[in-house]
């Protein structure tokens, strides 16, 4: 079996939405939720697909302790749905080609720092742009710019747009694609 852990900060939509296309998997299994925020959605998530949880603290984010937990659940890879920290080089390291994120727009475009949910989408809007999407890529040591797994847009309308219908189209993408990508990314790293 292949152990996957997932890290969140927020609400845990995509987190609930890996979760659910995991589970019962013959090969794969969701083994463990992480989360820097006490008060996320992500660990009502965890708890209701039976998932155990751990909450970093500041104190307890450190590399030695992550590392140490990794191992000692024996995760094999990790997924980012909605983290909001930067993984420290040591693990990007440790865990070379096997951290998947997602981000909410068509990198290079809107990345980076501080670059996340609904800043994001206001980026876009402000900009008036024809097209958003998501991409899926591996994380390295900086944000946003590991390796690209998967791309998927959407059309805009721009003078109709709003906040609220980048937001769901957004979602949608996300909810549709992520853990399907994830699925073929995880069986080309283990053949």
């Amino acid at each position: 079996m292949i152990n996957v852990e997932i890290w969140a900060s927020g609400g845990g939509t995509n987190a609930d939405a890996v979760a659910q296309y995991f589970n019962k998997h013959a090969s794969v299994r969701i083994a463990h939720l992480g989360c820097n925020r006490k008060a996320a959605g992500a660990f009502h998530v965890a708890q209701r697909h039976n998932i155990p949880s751990t909450y970093w603290s500041k104190e307890s984010w450190n590399t030695d302790e992550i590392l140490s937990q990794l191992k000692s659940r024996e995760i094999d890879f990790i997924i980012l749905a909605g983290f909001l920290k930067l993984v420290p080089a040591e693990v990007t390291r440790a865990y070379a080609g096997r951290i998947v994120n997602i981000h909410p727009s068509l990198l290079p475009n809107y990345g980076g720092k501080d670059m996340y949910g609904e800043r994001v989408h206001k980026a876009v809007l402000a900009a008036q742009d024809d097209q958003t999407g998501i991409t899926i890529h591996e994380v390295n040591e900086q944000f946003d710019k590991g390796k690209l797994i998967a791309q998927y847009a959407t059309p805009l309308s721009p003078i109709q747009e709003t906040l609220e219908s980048i937001k769901s189209k957004i979602q949608h993408l996300e909810h549709t694609n992520f853990a399907p990508t994830i699925e073929s990314w995880i069986r080309s790293k283990v053949r």
